[in-house]
């Protein structure tokens, strides 16, 4: 722990959102495009159990799953880069996956059969190429990841590119405008059982490798020089964290599309609500944010039932406004 902090608030908060998680997710298991009702007594009803059962629930998990993978994340992006507005998509994953989409979505034809087929199992793989193939790329660029500020500078720039040519395919593709709408807005509509067991393990993998390399993060957070001053061997701990990064995301990013501002806010509340260091902040943060993205899930399906909110919209909306609350905090 930081100098000073200890465990108890640290423990109660985890505590407090294992909890949260629980009451969302019995919340969410009862809302539909029907309204709220009780998943207890829709149990009793085999049509409305099978929903249940094939269809809220493995969203519902694979929300938390999704906000989890992108809270871990951003906690790592902001140790590494020493950053607090530091977020998961800096590397150029978002923009990655979504050329990934777009190129799978024009070789695909867009017939009703290939879109469903493309939305259930073809984009997945896509986008999770893409994402992977950008940070690579990144990588590339910057030489190497010795130099944070070059890695920064040279995810935007792939970013920038990436998404002029995700454009142009869609201009040369205009059919893939409606179906690149879905993914861009973020979605958990078509998370099933094997994706969110798919989630959970690369969050887990993902979870105890950031948890090792936690005190890196730590000799990070007080300058390069001191770091180096402990011994660590800096660049290939950079480059594990960077794996870390880039398969959180884009594990995250291949199920339910580019949902803003959960990899940023994640971080941002647990440092606001207890004082840690960098291996219950990783555990904290990946609570905090399967916690945000399974309440905007329910919001997205409760707000306007029976329509349905693109939880993306809901979240960079929500994200937006903490953020411009958190930066009037920081002037006044």
């Amino acid at each position: 722990m930081s100098p000073g902090a200890r465990p108890g608030p640290a423990i109660g908060l985890a505590l407090a959102l294992v909890v949260a998680a629980a009451v969302i997710a019995a919340l969410s298991l009862g809302v539909g495009s029907t309204g709220v009702e009780s998943a207890w007594h829709m149990l009793d009803d085999p049509v409305a159990a099978r929903i249940v059962w094939d269809i809220r629930a493995p969203r519902t998990l694979g929300a938390f799953a999704a906000g989890g993978l992108l809270g871990l994340a951003g906690a790592v992006a902001q140790g590494l880069f020493r950053n607090p507005l530091a977020d998961p998509f800096l590397l150029g994953s978002a923009s990655g996956a979504s050329l990934g989409v777009a190129l799978a979505l024009a070789a695909l034809g867009l017939s009703p059969l290939a879109t469903q087929w493309a939305v259930r199992l073809g984009l997945t793989g896509a986008a999770f190429l893409g994402a992977v193939a950008a940070v690579m790329f990144t990588l590339a660029l910057a030489r190497g990841v010795q130099q944070t500020l070059r890695l920064l500078l040279a995810g935007v720039v792939v970013g920038v590119v990436l998404g002029s040519l995700t454009s142009l395919v869609t201009l040369a593709v205009p059919q893939t405008l409606q179906a690149m709408q879905g993914f861009m807005l973020g979605s958990t509509a078509f998370v099933g059982w094997a994706a969110c067991a798919l989630m959970l393990a690369v969050g887990l993998g993902c979870l105890l490798l950031a948890l090792g390399l936690s005190r890196v993060l730590d000799g990070l957070a007080l300058g390069e020089a001191t770091a180096l001053s402990l011994g660590l061997p800096l660049t290939p701990l950079r480059a594990a964290l960077v794996a870390v990064l880039a398969l959180a995301t884009g594990t995250a990013v291949a199920q339910t599309g580019l949902i803003a501002f959960v990899g940023l806010a994640a971080p941002h509340l647990v440092r606001g609500l207890v004082k840690t260091r960098h291996a219950p902040l990783l555990v904290l943060a990946s609570l905090m944010g399967g916690v945000l993205l399974m309440l905007a899930d329910l919001l997205a399906r409760g707000l306007l039932a029976p329509q349905e909110l693109p939880v993306g919209v809901l979240t960079a909306l929500l994200g937006g406004a903490y953020l411009l609350w958190l930066m009037r905090g920081r002037m006044e």
